[in-house]
């Protein structure tokens, strides 16, 4: 109960290369992410490099979307990408973030995954919510909005 995995894949027609880089520029997200709307008047802030290891995204806004901060911690062109997602509102949490990018009949393979510990208020808070379900629908709902992003892209 103390620890959990989030983790949802999806095949998007399209290849790595195509993909990639809308989820190693934290400047893209806003083209797919599933969060990017639930505060129209979320602050954002950019920081570190332009993309790939060392970017950095900063967010503060409504309840709902809470506030925090992502850094890429490491980025293998067009296979993985690793974040440092730390939440400091409504909760503190540290969740290490992944993405990975596999060949895969009619495409490309894309696993969204966040493990993390549930500590203090959040372990009171895993007892009556259960993280999957609260953020696996959300990282369906993104992979979606990635492969329409990739595809209209291509158009």
């Amino acid at each position: 109960m103390s620890t959990f995995e989030v983790r949802r894949s999806a095949v998007i027609p399209a290849s790595a290369e195509e993909i990639f880089p809308l989820v190693n520029n934290f400047h893209e997200w806003t083209a797919w992410s599933p969060w990017e709307t639930i505060d129209p008047g979320m602050s954002r802030r950019y920081f570190g490099n332009a993309s790939g290891t060392g970017a950095g995204y900063e967010w503060s806004g409504n309840r709902k979307a809470g506030s925090g901060t992502m850094e890429i911690v490491e980025s293998v062109p067009s296979r993985l990408i690793r974040i440092r997602l730390q939440f400091t509102k409504p909760f503190k949490a540290l969740n290490p973030t992944s993405f990975t990018f596999a060949p895969a009949p009619g495409g490309t393979e894309v696993t969204w995954s966040m493990t993390g510990e549930n500590k203090g208020l959040g372990r009171v808070f895993a007892l009556f919510v259960d993280m999957d379900k609260m953020v696996g629908a959300d990282y369906e709902r993104g992979l979606a909005a990635l492969a329409s992003t990739v595809l209209a892209r291509k158009s």
